[in-house]
């Protein structure tokens, strides 16, 4: 537990195959290859982004252990390790270290809604299981629980790697309640309003948008770490248009559909998304408009981060 995470963390896409089950692992390849080289610096699989509902036992496995390979070791890697069924949550807890994940990213036990009480020893059991970090995944929308700033400090007190949590309530003062609540031990991942949170506290962000852009928004975080506020903010507004942009489809296309459609028009196409969530492809010319109106935004982003980079460098020569 002495390593501390910071910075962005982009929660990822599946590629799976389209010829059947599996994972597209020459796809992965390409992704993580890319997303390295931007400088990305650390990956969080089966999450919601990830469609972790959709995945067998089986193409879990894989995907951790083809992850883990082609990350080698030059950035993290994190494994959504959650369900409904404590027991299974564990199962997949301890497979994801053993095969050398670094951390995991846990929602509560969905659908049940859960007692304070039941959430507590769903991550005591987990905690118990592993050694490595645990980051807690506080997102009331779709666990239909909103875990309070004195549930988490419960749990940081009692369990020894549970250090970090991707706070996406959207409520951002929760991100200073919980920092107050916890003395300081807890580590608050932005899960929106990454400029507001980082101002009360936050050291790190859980980012879909790097599936398309993972510089600018890598970057961001870089730059509120150094105090580089109005920059930050250059690149937060292209992301927040981004975000309102794919708000305006049906709720189920999200991060999903729109993540892997603007992938593929990065050059790195991974494939479509599982049913129930509608697919690219079935979006016909209204997909194509929505994906033409945010590449220029996304090229902004991209020609932002250049410029800022830039005059950095040439300030320090």
């Amino acid at each position: 537990m002495s390593t501390q995470y910071r910075g962005s963390h982009s929660v990822i896409v599946t590629p799976f195959r389209e010829d059947g089950p599996g994972i597209d692992v020459p796809a992965l390849n390409r992704f993580l290859e890319w997303q390295i080289a931007e400088g990305a610096p650390g990956f969080i699989i089966l999450g919601t982004t990830g469609e972790f509902l959709t995945v067998s036992d089986e193409e879990r496995t894989q995907l951790v252990e083809e992850t883990v390979r082609i990350c080698r070791g030059r950035a993290v890697v994190w494994v959504g390790a959650a369900n409904a069924y404590t027991a299974n949550a564990v199962r997949y807890a301890r497979e994801a270290e053993r095969l050398g994940a670094n951390g995991l990213m846990v929602i509560p036990p969905y659908y049940y809604t859960p007692t304070e009480d039941e959430i507590f020893g769903y991550y005591k059991a987990i905690s118990e299981a592993v050694s490595i970090p645990i980051m807690l995944y506080n997102n009331p929308f779709t666990s239909n629980v909103d875990m309070s700033a004195k549930l988490v400090a419960r749990m940081t007190k009692a369990f020894a790697n549970v250090r970090y949590i991707k706070e996406a309530s959207q409520d951002v003062a929760r991100v200073y309640d919980i920092i107050e609540a916890t003395d300081g031990m807890m580590n608050v991942f932005a899960g929106e309003r990454i400029v507001e949170s980082y101002a009360l506290g936050a050291v790190g962000y859980v980012n879909p948008f790097g599936n398309y852009m993972p510089a600018p928004s890598t970057r961001i975080c870089d730059l509120l770490a150094a105090g580089r506020v109005e920059e930050a903010r250059r690149i937060q507004r292209c992301i927040t248009q981004i975000e309102h942009i794919i708000a305006e489809g049906h709720p189920t296309y999200g991060h999903q559909c729109y993540s892997k459609a603007l992938a593929a028009a990065r050059g790195c196409p991974v494939g479509d998304v599982r049913p129930p969530l509608t697919r690219f492809a079935a979006l016909g010319q209204e997909g194509h408009d929505r994906v033409a109106r945010l590449m220029p935004i996304i090229e902004e982003a991209e020609r932002i981060t250049r410029e800022v980079w830039t005059a950095q460098r040439q300030a320090a020569q």
